[in-house]
Order: C-alpha cells, then structure tokens, then sequence
C-alpha cells in the first residue's frame, strides 16, 4: 500500500508536469537501512539510483566542493557517510578506486561499547522507545531525543526537590512535551532565560530565575554532549580517510544537513571547534547542504548517468580489441595460409611471412664439448660470450658474458661504423678474458630479417627494431663482420653459423627437452620459428629430414590479411614508426609497440574528456613514454591504486583513482589483444607440425624468451590458454629459455662443430 502510494504521487506529479510520456531518470532518496529496492509501475521511469539521504548530502556538496567526501546529517535522526578505499570492503568484489560506505552509524553501541558513557536517562530513553536497544548512539545525538533527555533530567531535578521547589505538572511528565525546538530557543544568543521561563510556563509550572538559568544550563549541557560525541565519530572517520590516502594532512570537506545542525544556535559551532581540535593534522571545511536528500539524489543520478555515458564510450572505443574466439580462429587460419605462402618457391617472393630456411637440421645429442665465443645482437644492447660446453658426467654449459650498447648514432650511422663498433667489443671481451689473440669458432645471434643461404651466410633483408645503418640490407652479415675484424688486424675468428635469437632459444631449450621442436620470442619484437618437413621447405633442395625455419612472422599481415583486425590506434602507431606499413603483427603484439597502442588511446579517451578530465598534457603527447614495463607494472596484481598513481605521476600525468582504473583497464585490454594474437599465431604453427606428420595428437615444447613473456604478470598464462583452446589435438608445453639468444648461437655452434668434425673424420 505504502509502495503503491508513491507511486500514485508520482503519476500525479509527472501529470501536473505534464511529462508523464517521457523516460525519465530517477534518484530515489530512502533514508533508512535498506538493500535496494525497485519501483516497477505502468508509466516509464528508470530508476538509476536509490540513495540515503546522507550520500544525498554529500554528493549535494560535492558538486560545488571536489574535496567533500562525507556526508553527515543531524536532525531527527543521525547518520555519516563517507568515501572508503574498495580494497577495503570485503562485501562488493574489486579493489579498485573508492565507494562511498552508509555508516549506519545510529547503530553504534548497540553491541555494548558505550555502556560506560550512557546515562541512567539514556537508558529511560531508550526502554521508552519504539526500538529498545536499536540506535543507541543515535539516540544520545539526534534531534528526536534531545528535548527528551532534557524533560527526564528536569523531572530527576524535580523530584530531588532541586528545581521547581520540588513540585512537578501533568505536562512536564508527558512524554514528547520538552522538544528539541525548545532546547534551540532556550540556547539562543538573545533572551534565552525569558523563553526558558515561557516553556516552563507552557509546562505548567512557576519557575524562578534560578530554575530558568538551571534549565538554560541542562540544554547546554544536553546539546554541548551531542555535538562533541558527533565531532568524536567524525574524528575517527577523518583519521581513517587520511590513513586510507597516506597523506600527512587531509585536506577534506564535509557536506551536513539536518535541522539540529542548522537550526541550533551553537551546535555548529561547538561540533566544529572539537572536531579541529581532536585531528589537528586535517584541514576540515564543513559545507551546508541545501535539500541535499532531494537534490543529492538527483546528484547521483546524474553521476551515474555521466559515468555509465563515459562507459559506454569507453568500451565502444575499446570493442575493436577484445577478440572473439571466431576472429581469433580466423587469425589462425589467415597464419597457416601465409606459411604455406612462404614455404611455396612459387608464392615466396610475395609471402609477407618469409619462412626463411636456417639451415639449422639438427639438435644437441649431448656429445658437444669445447670453447665457442658467442655474439648476440638484437637489439640496443649487444653482447659477447665465452661459452664452453661439457659432455659426459660433467655435461652443462658454462657461461661468461659482458654486455656493450651501441649509441644512437651508431644504430643510424653506416655499416662499417656499426660492424666496427662490434668488432672494437669482441676485442675489448678478449682482453677481458685474457684470451687477446685466441682464435675460436664463433656463432652470431643476429635477429634480424635475414635470407640464409647457408648456415655461415646470411643476407640482411631489411632492419627492424631502430636500426638504420646504411649499406647493410641486401649484404651478407658474415662477410661484414669478417671485413670489419680484419680492418681491425688484431685476431682471426671461425664464423661457423649465424643464427635468429628465436633459433637459438629453440636450441637452448632443446638442450634441456628433446620435445623442444618450437622457438618464439615475445620482447622488444617478436618471432617463430620451428621444425619444418624438409619436403615442404621448397627453397632448399632435398626432401629428407627437417630443417628449422625462422618465420619472421612479425611481417604477419604486411599484405593487408590483417587489416579487419587492426584498430585506429594500431595505424597510428605503424604510421609513425621507422619502417611504416611493415611487421604489422609485431606492432600488435611486441613489447616495443604495446605502450604506444596503449598512449594512442589515452589521447583518444582524453581527447573525449573520458579521461584526466578531458586535459591533454603535454608530457601525454611524447611518444614513446609508456614504456612497455609500465605496462607490466600498472598490470601487477599486487599493485594497489595509490601505486599505479604513483606511476602515471611518475610519467607526469595527474590522475584521480578513477583515471587509474581506466588507465590499468586500457593496458589489460591491450596486452591480453597481444597475447590472444601471439596464441592465435602459435597455434597455427603447432597444429601444422601435427598435420605435416599425420598425428592425431602431438606432444611438442615451445622454448620462450623476451621481456614480454618473462615479467609481464598476465601474458604468459593468457597465450597458453589462447593454444590450448585453438589448438586442442596439441599437447604444448612452454620452457623459458634461459639466455637462448647467446647460449643458443654457441650450441648450434657446437653442433656444427661435432657435424663437420664428423665429416671430416
């Protein structure tokens, strides 16, 4: 009934409004301890919100001061509200960004914990309610009782013969006769002694000066308790927020209602003045609310509706990047035609995906031993190793590395500079070893898009990753090694192999698993490679055995095939790169090009005022700020909201914890794209290993390595998924490669070794 009646005043009211045909947001204000509940009649009203009157207050105030997060109402009733950290509340899932908590805080001390400070006329009180032992602490604070508490102390005075020359009236002992109205009118700043005498009279009684100023004093002291046990809770609130924040000083402000607050001449005052004086270590503003439990709940609908407005917005932009397990089969599908296309002889030439033979045909047997120097270039670091290799009892590898970068102007220069750079560190690694003048066979991780003719020559087709060095592509990496050491004049080396880095983390893992028949890198760029029938590798003569074939598939999709796929912000980030309309899965899925996706679309979200309240900065604009750790750390699950602030201040973006759950929303969206994508690609070349040997099942071991794959705290476990459900007639296993990019080139090094030594024997 009561239900249906609202609802009438409703229809009577959008009548007399004449909007009773529109859909209409609704904020519902229901001022006492409630779930949620919801309005369903015959005219069409959205309810978005159904909020207490003290969340009202609160949002009231919040829209004209950004700093109030809490709400308190004094009048009949009592109550608080306030702003709590997510992580905190174990009832609503998430740890994310804050929400604002209804204390419900007339109910303290209806478990026994102000036993001590309730009075004998607390307790009267309380038995003569309609709630017996419900709202304790309301009922020592709020408006409904406070001319109560006042008539009962009267009456003791009375009857102990110390007011009232002992006599006492009908009136005064009636229940509900002393209000909290007079208790303001006694304490007015003029006349309060007269108006006490007038109340009394109203009562039936013939005060003296005495029992006026007497009187008077009770509804100091009465109102006085009321305003400091307020300001006490309020004080515990406060410190909880600043603790929440770890800030030396809270800067807060609170939004308040009700009629004690507003209507009692000192409340305020004295409710203020205890607060300030029991948190000195917080800057406190006390906001009136006006109509707060109306306008507030209109307040909140109206955020409501703003948030679910950007939200939408959001994940409209964001759509295009949260692939489908059919778009995902569909990438696979799209992988296995390019490798056919780049195995072919016929189709080769203009297969984006190159399926380069490596001329690699064989793993580690374990018979390998002796001394090989390693080389590792791949990206702007590069490094030198002594590797030596133990077979028998003693069978393990032993490593000894120092690592060079190669400055800017090196990586764009020519590439006599660079080739000279890389011969000056070998020499400086030889010294450092003291093995100056040694001659060793060496193997040369060159991850690059190379043309392999043979396992010791190896034609540069193209630089990837910010290389830039002039007279290189086209040109046999092997002879411009071994003309920049003889430039040089100090030692003589025995190039036996170069290798990509994804061969050689094939290679380390096959060292440890015979399974291991598949390489792939996820770092700063990202690649395949695996063993291929040597049947169906018709560039190379022979149909015997296997070779390893190094993919390249970072071109995946330079002919387009990739195109229903690629979002705006992939084609931003392509458009200004250093090799534009090339590695266009690369660009998707590698480390070096996560970041920039991600900055592209906060500047879209921001750009829209989704994001940062719509304020670009210019620290936003430079490319190449999100480094892809970032990624990994914004992702971390143990990194709280206030950590992931730290960094986007760290990237100087100021940021709400709002912009902070965007900002980790976009990176997940973003980084689990890649690692569905990099799935998608594997399972393609899992499943073809299975097909080209007609098994109905195939057992296989993927050796990984790169950055991407090794720190980011989601990838990993979200590309294995990715295969297992793509390619489910394949048992993979995954094997991080420890160090396969120089360990890798040495073993395949080694095996060469032992491979020619055997011919020549």
């Amino acid at each position: 009934m009561l239900f249906d009646h609202i609802a009438e005043c409703l229809a009577n009211f959008m009548d007399k409004l004449q909007i009773k045909d529109k859909k209409l947001p609704l904020g519902f204000t229901f001022s006492f301890p409630c779930l949620q509940t919801k309005l369903d009649e015959d005219f069409d009203i959205d309810i978005v919100a159904v909020v207490n009157d003290t969340v009202g207050t609160m949002m009231t105030c919040g829209y004209d001061d950004q700093n109030c997060e809490i709400g308190l109402i004094v009048g009949t009733g009592s109550n608080a509200c306030y702003m709590e950290e997510m992580r905190h509340i174990d009832m609503v899932e998430g740890d994310e960004g804050r929400m604002c908590i209804n204390m419900e805080w007339g109910a303290f001390g209806d478990d026994g914990a102000l036993d001590d400070i309730r009075t004998e006329f607390d307790q009267e009180i309380d038995m003569g309610s309609l709630n017996p032992g419900k709202q304790l602490f309301e009922k020592m604070i709020s408006g409904m009782y406070m001319g109560e508490l006042v008539r009962l102390i009267l009456v003791k005075m009375a009857k102990e013969e110390l007011l009232f020359g002992g006599k006492l009236s009908p009136e005064l002992l009636a229940t509900g006769h002393f209000e909290t109205k007079d208790v303001s009118d006694i304490e007015g700043e003029k006349d309060g002694i007269r108006k006490a005498r007038e109340i009394l009279v109203r009562l039936g009684l013939d005060p003296t000066q005495e029992d006026c100023v007497a009187t008077h004093r009770v509804c100091q002291i009465v109102s006085t308790r009321s305003a400091s046990l307020c300001a006490a809770t309020l004080a515990a609130v406060l410190r909880r927020i600043k603790e929440n924040k770890g800030e030396e000083r809270l800067r807060s402000t609170i939004g308040v209602d009700g009629s004690v607050y507003k209507k009692h001449p000192h409340f305020a005052k004295r409710l203020h003045k205890t607060v300030r004086r029991l948190v000195p270590d917080c800057d406190i503003r006390f906001l009136r609310s006006e109509d707060g439990s109306g306008k507030g709940a209109a307040m909140v609908t109206a955020v409501a509706y703003r948030l679910a407005d950007q939200h939408r917005a959001r994940q409209k932009t964001l759509e295009p990047l949260k692939l489908s397990r059919e778009q995902l089969l569909e990438v696979k599908r799209r992988m296995k035609v390019e490798m056919e296309r780049g195995l072919s002889k016929e189709t080769h030439t203009i297969a984006p995906v190159k399926m380069l033979p490596t001329y690699v045909c064989a793993t580690p047997d374990g018979t390998e031993k002796g001394d090989f120097l390693a080389l590792d270039l791949g990206g702007t670091n590069f490094r030198v190793l002594l590797v030596r290799v133990r077979n028998g009892k003693r069978r393990g590898v032993e490593m000894h590395n120092k690592i060079y970068s190669i400055p800017r102007e090196v990586m764009h220069g020519t590439g006599d500079e660079l080739f000279d750079h890389i011969v000056h560190c070998i020499a400086d690694f030889l010294e450092y070893m003291g093995m100056k003048g040694v001659s060793l066979p060496l193997g040369f991780t060159f991850s690059f898009p190379c043309q392999q003719n043979s396992l010791d020559e190896s034609i540069l087709l193209k630089w990837t990753k910010g290389f830039k060095a002039s007279g290189c592509e086209g040109e046999d990496v092997v002879t411009l090694l071994k003309e920049a050491i003889h430039r040089r004049e100090e030692f003589d080396l025995d190039v036996v192999a170069v290798v990509n880095d994804t061969v050689g983390t094939m290679m380390t893992c096959g060292y440890e698993d015979p399974h291991c028949e598949v390489g792939l890198i996820v770092g700063t760029g990202s690649n395949a490679c695996y063993m291929e029938e040597m049947r169906n590798v018709e560039l190379v003569e022979g149909e015997e055995g296997r070779m390893c074939v190094n993919m390249e598939w970072g071109a995946f999709g330079d002919n387009g095939c990739l195109d229903d796929f690629r979002t705006e912000f992939d084609a931003a980030v392509d458009e200004l790169s250093l090799n534009p309309g090339k590695q266009r899965f690369e660009k998707m899925i590698s480390g070096m090009y996560l970041g920039e996706i991600v900055r592209n679309i906060l500047i879209d979200f921001t750009k829209h005022g989704l994001l940062f309240r719509g304020r670009i900065s210019e620290r936003l604009k430079t490319r190449g700020i999100f480094e892809t750790k970032f990624l990994s750390q914004i992702e971390s699950d143990c990194l709280a909201l206030l950590q992931v602030r730290a960094i986007l201040h760290h990237l100087g973006l100021e940021s709400t914890c709002d912009d902070s759950i965007i900002v980790k929303e976009v990176c997940t969206v973003v980084a689990r794209r890649a690692a569905q994508l990099c799935g998608a690609g594997m399972a393609a070349v899992v499943d073809k290993i299975r097909e080209n040997r007609g098994l109905d099942t195939l057992k296989v071991t993927v050796g990984v390595d790169g950055t991407l794959y090794k720190l980011h705290p989601h990838f990993a476990k979200v590309m294995h998924e990715t295969v297992k459900d793509l390619a489910p007639k394949c048992d993979v296993s995954f094997l991080e490669s420890e160090d396969g990019s120089g360990k890798g080139a040495a073993l395949i090094t080694a095996v060469a070794c032992r491979i020619r030594e055997a011919g020549q024997r």
